[in-house]
């Protein structure tokens, strides 16, 4: 009765008004409810992304700082601009391109990567502003559309394994094998994923949010979840990466390759992930568009120009807001709720650092599980239609990137179609865009 107060309260109120909450079949307490569970599956990344630039030689610290603030600023900007269900923050991938690749193997110091980062971001702008990303994003096949949910859902799935224990990497082959499924770690994401399976089954609202709180809870005796020393920290100061940026160093052209690789590999992840995470949120049209899809790609490509500022390179929108979709969010609350929480943590780190990678590694394989069935709607008998699908979900296993596999997806679509002499069904766009993709494959053999 207190929850239908409060949401016919909210009817006809600012926030109606400004989220839209009743028209997209949502309520209040489903759009908070699910913007502390994207919170919570994404929370992990305030220790693996400023662990990462650190490799590099970028302070700790800061970094932390860093990226808490682009979290916040970024998901702000989606839920007031877009007003959708995304979190925007640092991804992995450039991450390890800036941190580990650049300035740890290559020797090219953070500032370039930063600088490098932020050519990438003022390009997917300018590329925005004038509408072209719309033009690739629609240029893409109906049946890759399709099979985008599948790919993105099985690369969410096994970033869920690895987060668990359950699937490890050989070092030196890098092959996936199975962990130790009775180590401390993998016991508690298999009492996470079990109860997330038990609620879901009975159809109990926040299945994935309590998931997360529960295996928070059974990791602490078993010394997966480390209690800290205090709630309430301040936040690091940003001084140490605030504006240390080299954007000329950048340009150098012995540096063009690695930003076509992090330009290609951030656009093809931030369509993927909008289209996917739309789909999942309901919020596409018949033909697998997103109506106004120029918006979440303006607050994504200003996220991306902003962030090396801060000291934080690729900050886009993240897969991790499955879980806020998989949980009903459908608007911009579920983001500000989101926002909300991230703020919260530049007081209360400790709390957010409290939770294990384990623990949210349930969330991440339930939700991709359920995206990899999304495979169905894919006309597998259609063969070449099918077989650039499933090809995209093979190179998005092996290189564990959506990115490349969204890629390879398109490559092999414009081939296949015109060895089996149906190149008329290929649109303008995508011969356009071939050109490009051979080369970002070429770039990714040589580095």
């Amino acid at each position: 009765m207190a929850d239908n107060t409060l949401n016919s309260s909210a009817q006809g109120s600012w926030l109606e008004r400004r989220f839209a909450l009743y028209s997209r079949g949502s309520t209040l307490r489903t759009e908070c409810l699910a913007g502390i569970t994207g919170f919570l599956a994404a929370a992990y990344l305030l220790v693996v992304i400023p662990g990462l630039l650190a490799v590099g030689g970028m302070d700790k610290g800061a970094a932390t700082t860093g990226t808490i603030l682009v979290f916040v600023g970024g998901t702000l900007l989606m839920a007031f601009y877009a007003n959708l269900p995304f979190i925007v923050g640092p991804g992995i991938g450039g991450s390890v391109l800036v941190g580990v690749t650049l300035a740890g193997s290559e020797g090219i110091g953070w500032q370039v990567g930063l600088g490098i980062a932020c050519w990438s971001g003022i390009l997917f702008f300018l590329l925005t502003k004038f509408g072209l990303r719309e033009v690739v994003t629609r240029s893409v096949p109906q049946s890759i559309k399709l099979g985008l949910t599948a790919s993105i859902g099985l690369f969410v799935a096994v970033l869920g394994f690895r987060n668990a224990g359950l699937v490890l990497a050989n070092a030196k082959t890098n092959a996936l094998m199975l962990g130790d499924f009775l180590s401390p770690g993998a016991l508690v994401a298999l009492c996470g994923l079990f109860l997330a399976i038990a609620l879901q089954a009975r159809k109990i609202p926040g299945s994935i949010l309590w998931a997360i709180l529960f295996a928070t809870l059974v990791g602490i005796p078993m010394g997966v979840t480390r209690l800290p020393g205090s709630f309430i920290d301040m936040p690091h100061s940003l001084t140490p990466v605030l504006g240390q940026i080299d954007m000329l160093g950048a340009l150098n052209i012995a540096f063009l390759p690695f930003l076509f690789v992090f330009f290609a590999s951030e656009f093809f992840s931030t369509m993927g992930t909008t289209l996917a995470v739309g789909g999942e949120a309901g919020l596409l049209d018949e033909e697998g568009n997103m109506p106004h899809i120029n918006r979440p790609f303006m607050v994504d490509s200003i996220a991306a120009a902003v962030g090396p500022w801060l000291g934080i390179p690729a900050a886009t929108a993240l897969i991790e807001s499955s879980a806020a979709a998989e949980a009903g969010g459908k608007t911009g609350l579920t983001a500000l709720s989101a926002a909300v929480m991230f703020l919260l943590m530049l007081l209360f780190t400790p709390v957010a650092l409290m939770i294990p990678k384990e623990a949210t590694a349930p969330a991440l394989i339930l939700i991709g599980l359920n995206m990899f069935s999304g495979l169905r709607k894919v006309d597998l008998a259609n063969f070449t239609d099918g077989l650039p699908v499933l090809m995209m979900v093979m190179i998005t296993l092996i290189a564990n990137s959506f990115g490349t596999g969204i890629a390879g997806g398109l490559l092999f679509y414009v081939v296949i179609k015109t060895i089996a002499g149906k190149w008329r069904e290929i649109p303008i766009g995508l011969w356009i865009l071939a050109i490009p993709l051979v080369y970002y494959f070429a770039t990714l053999v040589k580095h």
